[in-house]
C-alpha cells in the first residue's frame, strides 16, 4: 500500500472513531452534535479536561469503552500519520538526490529488474567496479535495491520516459532481468528505440522468448534455466574441465582479462609478428587477429605480422595489457576473467 492509500485509510479510521464517540454521547446523554463532538475529542485525546456536563450511568460506561478502545487508536493513527508524512517528504527529498546522482552518470549501465538474478547482475557489477542504475516496479525489490547501496528508480522499465530518467541515451549498455519474457521484450524494443548503438542483454526463460528479444533489437540473449542445464551435464560428463574452468573463474588474486587491441598510427607494434609481440610484453598471449580487410586468425602462427588497422584479441592480466595499451591507440575490454597467479 502507498503512502497516499495508507493516509487516506487512516484519516477515515479517525473520522469513524470521532464519528462513533459524538452519536454516542448524543444518543446516550441527549447531548448536542457540538457538546458531543468536544467530550469525545478531550477523551480520546487523554487532554484531562473535566467533563463539560455530568455523566450518568450508561454515559460513564460509554466513556470507559471510549477511552480504553478509542485513546489507543487515536494515539496509534495520529503518531502513524505523522510519520508517514515525514517519511513521504523524506523519501521525496531522498529520491530527488539519487536521481540528481543518476543525472550525472555516463557511460554506465541499466539494470531492469531486481529479483534473484538481478541482485546477482548487481553484485558483479559492483565486483567490477561498474556504475548502474537500477529499475524496479515491484516496491518490496526497490527497497531491497536501496537498501543495498544502488541508485534505483522505482517505476516502468517499458516507458519512455523512465529510461530516459535513468541515462538510456548516455548508458554503456542496459540489461534486462525481469522473470517476464514480455516486460523483458517491451523493454529491449523502447530501449533499442532510445538508444540505437546501445549493448543490449536481455534474459529469456526459452527459445521463442529469445527469438522475440533478437527481434526487438537485443545484442545478446541469456537463458539462465538453458545455461544452468547445460553446465550441469558438462559438470557429470567433463567434471575435471569444469571444476578447473570454475576454480579459475574463482581466483580472487590476480585479474586476467580478454581485450581487443586496436592497432592504429603509430603503434609501436606496426610490423611485429606474434612472436614478437609476446616476447617484449612477457605474459600476453594473442588469441586471434582481424586483419584491416576484415579477415579473422584464430590462434594465429607466430610468425603473422601485425598491420595499422588490424584488431588484436589478447590475453594476460590488467597490468601486462595495460603495458600493450601503452603501444596503441585504442583497447576496449571484451571480458574479465578471476584467476590465481
Amino acid at each position: 500500500m502507498d503512502t497516499k492509500s495508507r493516509l487516506v485509510k487512516w484519516a477515515l479510521a479517525l473520522f469513524l472513531l470521532l464519528l462513533f464517540g459524538t452519536v454516542g454521547y448524543t444518543v446516550i446523554e441527549g447531548w448536542s452534535a457540538a457538546d458531543a463532538f468536544y467530550m469525545t475529542v478531550i477523551t480520546i485525546t487523554t487532554v484531562g479536561f473535566a467533563e463539560i456536563q455530568p455523566l450518568s450511568q450508561g454515559g460513564r460506561v460509554f466513556t470507559v469503552i471510549l477511552a480504553l478502545g478509542g485513546v489507543g487508536t487515536a494515539i496509534y493513527i495520529l503518531t502513524s500519520f505523522v510519520q508517514t508524512t515525514f517519511e513521504s517528504e523524506f523519501g521525496t527529498f531522498r529520491r530527488r538526490r539519487m536521481e540528481a546522482r543518476i543525472s550525472k552518470l555516463n557511460q554506465h549501465f541499466i539494470l531492469c529488474g531486481y529479483g534473484r538474478v538481478g541482485e546477482s547482475i548487481a553484485d558483479t557489477l559492483k565486483l567490477e567496479k561498474a556504475d548502474f542504475v537500477v529499475i524496479e516496479h515491484y516496491l518490496n525489490s526497490y527497497t531491497l535495491a536501496v537498501q543495498e547501496n544502488c541508485l534505483a528508480i522505482m517505476d516502468d522499465a517499458t516507458r519512455h520516459e523512465v529510461l530516459v530518467r535513468a541515462g538510456v541515451r548516455r548508458a554503456r549498455g542496459l540489461i534486462t532481468a525481469f522473470g517476464d519474457d514480455a516486460y523483458n521484450t517491451y523493454a529491449v524494443l523502447t530501449a533499442r528505440e532510445l538508444n540505437p548503438e546501445l549493448i543490449i542483454i536481455g534474459r529469456a526463460s526459452n527459445s521463442e522468448a529469445a527469438r522475440r528479444l533478437k527481434q526487438a533489437g537485443a545484442s545478446h540473449i541469456i537463458l539462465p534455466e538453458v545455461i544452468g542445464g547445460q553446465q550441469m551435464a558438462r559438470l557429470a560428463l567433463r567434471p575435471t574441465t569444469v571444476q578447473y574452468i570454475e576454480t579459475v573463474m574463482a581466483g580472487k588474486e590476480g585479474e586476467v582479462v580478454v581485450e581487443k587491441i586496436f592497432v592504429g598510427e603509430g603503434s609501436d607494434l606496426t610490423g611485429l609478428n606474434i612472436q614478437n609481440i609476446m616476447g617484449k610484453y612477457p605474459g600476453v598471449r594473442i588469441l586471434a587477429v582481424r586483419g584491416k580487410e576484415g579477415n579473422l586468425a584464430v590462434n594465429p602462427g607466430i610468425e603473422t605480422q601485425v598491420e595499422v588497422g588490424s584488431i588484436l584479441t589478447a590475453f594476460g592480466t590488467m597490468e601486462q595489457l595495460q603495458a600493450v595499451e601503452g603501444s596503441c591507440s585504442l583497447y576496449e575490454s571484451a571480458s574479465h576473467i578471476n584467476l590465481p597467479k
